[in-house]
Parts: C-alpha cells; sequence; structure tokens
C-alpha cells in the first residue's frame, strides 16, 4: 500500500488517480499514524516552502518522515515535495527544510527571455540510472510547472538534469531509499506513469 502525505499542499487526488490507473493502491494520510504500515510513502506539494514546512511539522509529518527513512522504507518527493527534502530554501526569505538531502532550494537567475515560472514540457538528461528510471530514455519529456529548484552538496545523488533557458537544474535525485523530481510524473502521461510504476514496484524489492 502506498500512502500520500496529505498536508494541505499537493495534487493530492491526482497522484493517487495515477496510482489507481496503473493498478496500485494508494491512501491519502491526513495523520502520521496512518503511514505506518504503508511500504510506500508520497510527498507531494504545491505552494510556498514556508507554508509547506510549517503545516508539515504542525501536523508532526516531519518526525514521521525521519522514521519512514530510518526504517529504510521508498519516499518519492514530488515537485515542492522535493523541496522540503533538502536542508534550506531562500523562497521568501530563508527557511530549514526536513534535512534529509543536503543542499539547497534556489530562484532561477533572471535571463532575456526566459519565463519564470518554469512551465510546460522539457526534456530530461540523464546522469545516473537507478530503479525509478528503469524505463526513461535521454530526452524524455515531463511536465513542471517551478520558479525554484534544488542545489545538492553531494553530486552522487543527481539522477537527472534538466536546462531551462542557459540554466542546467537538477529535476531528479536519489539518496538511498529517498527519491523525488521537480516535474509532476501524474502529469506527464507515458513517462510519468512509468516513473511512479517503477516506483510502486519498489515495495516488492524491498521486501524479498
Amino acid at each position: 500500500m502506498i500512502g500520500i502525505i496529505d498536508y494541505g499542499m499537493g495534487n493530492l487526488r491526482s497522484v493517487q488517480k495515477a496510482f489507481e490507473h496503473l493498478g496500485h493502491q494508494a491512501e491519502v494520510c491526513s495523520h502520521p499514524h496512518e503511514l505506518n504500515d504503508k511500504q510506500l510513502v508520497i510527498l507531494p506539494g504545491v505552494g510556498a516552502f514556508r507554508d509547506a514546512i510549517s503545516e508539515l511539522k504542525r501536523k508532526e509529518f516531519d518526525k514521521a518522515i525521519q522514521d519512514l527513512i530510518a526504517e529504510d522504507k521508498p519516499l518519492l518527493g514530488i515537485c515542492l515535495g522535493m523541496q522540503l527534502l533538502f536542508d534550506r530554501s531562500f523562497e521568501d526569505g530563508e527557511h530549514d527544510g526536513l534535512g534529509i538531502v543536503p543542499g539547497t532550494v534556489e530562484r532561477f537567475l533572471p535571463e532575456a527571455g526566459l519565463k519564470i515560472p518554469h512551465m510546460g514540457w522539457n526534456g530530461l538528461q540523464i546522469k545516473s540510472a537507478n530503479e525509478l528510471t528503469a524505463n526513461l530514455a535521454e530526452g524524455d519529456h515531463v511536465y513542471f510547472v517551478h520558479s525554484y529548484f534544488v542545489r545538492p552538496a553531494d553530486p552522487s545523488v543527481i539522477t537527472t538534469t534538466t536546462t531551462h533557458g542557459t540554466q542546467e537544474f537538477v529535476s531528479i535525485i536519489q539518496k538511498g531509499q529517498v527519491y523525488a523530481t521537480q516535474f509532476h510524473p501524474e502529469k506527464s502521461q507515458r513517462v510519468g506513469l512509468n516513473l511512479l510504476n517503477n516506483f510502486a514496484n519498489l515495495s516488492a524489492q524491498t521486501c524479498t
């Protein structure tokens, strides 16, 4: 069973429907204790970093996420959910994140002709392979909506990058059993569904 964290900021139903379309059970979890029996967990997110981290802590999902990682359960962060995994964000000030992946969250630099937010379809450049990207091909397009991106302190966590204007940013990461995408796989049609299916199948691999 897949647990989708509900802290008031995310496309919960869209993510849930994507997994159901793939034949996987997914449950929206509004309380940390509901994650206890889940083999896999999704941390979605849409909106402002400051509000999101505040709600995660208020509902004590921050502690639950740390417990999941200690138990080596697979976790997938999506969009803002990816950014929340990092040490700090510089969105509207400076705000501490969950500190699971060392690094920062930064805004795209102004550039002639560059639209911010970065919105729409863009390609992936593969830097390393893992279970999440098993069916991914160089240049596959996925759907983005964001003005900020992550800058990992350790380059080894980078799975794919994407270029917006002249600026290359990280679009998928992996650190142990923690995975995250800057794009929305639930909105990325075939490529995104393949990625979500790969994540759902991690439960079988981790139980063997």
